[in-house]
């Protein structure tokens, strides 16, 4: 069994096991933080970009003034941005049988995986997450092709140069691996490749293994998968939750009893608390509202921004906040909020009761009927002619290199009334806000990130008990800022098995059990015998066929007679005769009994000898010897046939004949 890795994100994970013939993809994270190396896209020509001094190296033998922007002391690259995708070259990925896909932001790298690599399997989802990862590669797409940029930027990333250039972009790792967005060409091929399960839903792989989602509690249809045989388990856990919000809650009892937990996807902000973050996200919301500024809060637009807005939707009316609009922009936000309100069968039971009511199990519907949420497909057409401030926008990209929210910070980032406060823990807020500098608009930096922290995967783990662990290195060890705190990293008793980009990982588990299928003619014939009350056993010749995965155990077939003919027989090799097989003995010899046994048949002169193993008996006046021990018996007679038979049946006295 051997997990290749392909990613080194830890919640944006790609890996590939190889198990019992079968070979599985588990998610394809796309990493999109390397965007933050790149000029931002404005919607409406910006002339503060325009004017940025070109890069050129202090002795100014290396002059990249074409490709390299300076801002406020940091060095950007001015073209398309790029992603840096998993590993292609580790393993051939046409080879790969099926994808599992764990939740809709860990499938954004899904067309570079299966319209570029000969990939011919299928893919598995849940419906939510097919359907809102479609969304938001439609978003992406959307965000990159309405702002082209003319020119592609290669030469800094040639080794020589890329070392002597500034921090970050001296320090970026795979810049070949990263590549402009995807078409939406591509993102409709690569979707009509998946098949939506539900949870708890069994699918055969070749009758080798069977895969099923559970849910993880994360989001909308995200899932946790088992992947097991008849006698192994094997889990991989993506971002789970125990907290209480919007999806079904996390399925932890189907877990237990796992050979092997890949564990992925952990919250990327341990020591902050949602709750704490939701609260300071209101209270800095209803400062600045009142002081007369606007709010921008750059976010992904499926995911938190349900219970953000929920969260609104009870602070508005106590903060006096009520005439106030709040403004939703992204191409897809009305499908997102739509979306959201129809699947109720993944939600959690406190909304999907609200759907048999009926009301809607969301409370951004009313926001929406009584016009304090209004939602725009981009900042032209109505909104323009609707905007009114103060106010509240949401909109993408959390990265503040593409998408609306680039328009809203040169827009309102010179006004110190202004506030942007960032929810999304993807990115770090100071490296998004660095294009943008000097800035007057004030940061507030509240990540609000409800995957599993190290203390509550600690406690399932001890839970669930799985007998080895696999995850990410990042893992291993205290995050570099706070290398004191060693409650920020896994401690288990068996150390953790940790990965990292391109490496591959031998599991230290060894498949040691096939199931096999009797056939109904076969197990007629056995002739069970009892060796111990509650036990039986029974001999078995057959012959074994092995068939997609699935072993049958047959009768032997009978050679067929030969037909009569005058012709000259021909010399024919005749099939091996089946012989009948010699029976199985089991129990012990007990040592008095078999003396009394030997003395009653006229042996009396036994010399009794013990050795590690068992006794020796020296039959003196017969000449013989006779070896007892636990799993054999031995006898030693030379030239006495039918003394050593005699012997042999006395032995037999003892033993079952199977």
């Amino acid at each position: 069994m051997k997990l290749y890795c392909l990613s080194g994100h830890p919640t944006l994970p790609c890996n590939v096991l190889k198990f019992k013939s079968t070979t599985i993809m588990l998610d394809c994270g796309l990493d999109t933080t390397s965007v933050l190396n790149f000029l931002p896209l404005p919607l409406v020509h910006s002339p503060r970009l325009s004017k940025l001094p070109g890069w050129v190296s202090k002795d100014g033998a290396i002059n990249l003034e074409k490709e390299l922007k300076e801002c406020a002391g940091r060095v950007f690259v001015d073209s398309q941005p790029e992603l840096c995708l998993p590993e292609r070259e580790l393993l051939d990925l046409s080879a790969i049988d099926v994808i599992l896909i764990s939740n809709y932001h860990c499938m954004m790298a899904l067309p570079y995986i299966t319209e570029h690599s000969g990939f011919t399997g299928t893919v598995y989802a849940t419906e939510p997450t097919l359907q809102i990862g479609r969304l938001l590669m439609e978003e992406l797409v959307n965000f990159m092709e309405r702002v082209p940029k003319a020119q592609s930027a290669t030469c800094w990333k040639n080794k020589e140069i890329q070392r002597l250039l500034p921090s970050p972009l001296k320090d970026a790792v795979e810049v070949w691996a990263w590549k402009k967005c995807y078409n939406m060409q591509e993102v409709n091929s690569a979707l009509s490749k998946v098949q939506m399960v539900g949870y708890s839903q069994k699918v055969e792989l070749f009758g080798a293994v069977i895969v099923s989602p559970l849910s993880s509690g994360y989001s909308l249809g995200s899932s946790n998968w088992i992947i097991q045989s008849h006698h192994e388990k094997v889990s991989y856990m993506s971002g789970s939750s125990l907290l209480t919000t919007h999806p079904q809650p996390m399925d932890q009892s189907s877990l237990k009893n796992s050979d092997i937990l890949i564990l992925t996807g952990l919250t990327q902000m341990p020591t902050a608390n949602p709750d704490g973050m939701l609260g300071e996200f209101c209270s800095n919301l209803a400062m600045t509202i009142r002081a007369g500024g606007n709010v921008l809060v750059p976010c992904y637009s499926s995911g938190v921004i349900y219970d953000l807005l929920e969260c609104l939707y009870q602070f508005i009316d106590s903060a006096n906040l009520g005439s106030t609009p709040f403004y939703f922009i992204s191409p897809i936000a009305n499908s997102s909020l739509e979306f959201s309100q129809i699947f109720a069968e993944w939600l959690c039971l406190n909304k999907q009761s609200k759907v048999y009511l009926p009301e809607p199990p969301f409370p951004h519907a009313e926001l929406i009927q009584t016009n304090k949420l209004k939602h725009y497909p981009s900042i032209h057409g109505d909104f323009s002619s609707e905007f009114r401030q103060p106010c509240v926008v949401f909109t993408g990209h959390p990265s503040l290199r593409f998408g609306d929210v680039v328009h809203f910070m040169e827009l309102w980032g010179r006004s110190s009334l202004n506030t942007i406060i960032f929810t999304e823990p993807d990115f770090s807020y100071l490296d998004a806000l660095a294009p943008y500098q000097p800035l007057a608009m004030k940061c507030v930096y509240c990540p609000i990130d409800t995957r599993l922290n190290f203390h509550q995967v600690s406690k399932l783990l001890k839970e669930i008990q799985p007998l080895h662990v696999v995850c990410p290195e990042q893992y291993t060890q205290p995050p570099p800022s706070q290398s004191h705190r060693s409650d920020l990293m896994l401690e288990l008793q068996a150390p953790p098995l940790p990965y990292r980009r391109c490496s591959v990982l031998s599991l230290p588990f060894r498949r040691r059990y096939e199931r096999i299928h009797l056939l109904p003619e076969l197990a007629r014939s056995l002739v069970p015998s009892e060796v111990k009350p509650g036990v039986s056993v029974a001999t078995v010749s057959g012959m074994l066929q092995s068939k997609d995965n699935k072993h049958t155990l047959q009768s032997v077939p009978k050679p067929p007679p030969a037909a009569p003919t005058k012709k000259r027989k021909r010399v024919v090799e005749e099939p091996p005769e089946v012989l009948a097989p010699k029976p199985l003995l089991s129990g012990a010899v007990p040592l008095d009994g078999f003396l009394a046994s030997l003395h009653k048949h006229g042996i009396s002169e036994v010399k009794v000898e013990e050795t590690s193993g068992g006794h020796i008996l020296h039959l003196q006046a017969e000449d013989a010897l006779i070896q007892l021990e636990a799993d054999a018996t031995h006898i030693v007679c030379d030239n006495n046939e039918p003394m050593r038979t005699t012997l042999r049946d006395l032995v037999l006295q003892f033993l079952q004949k199977l």
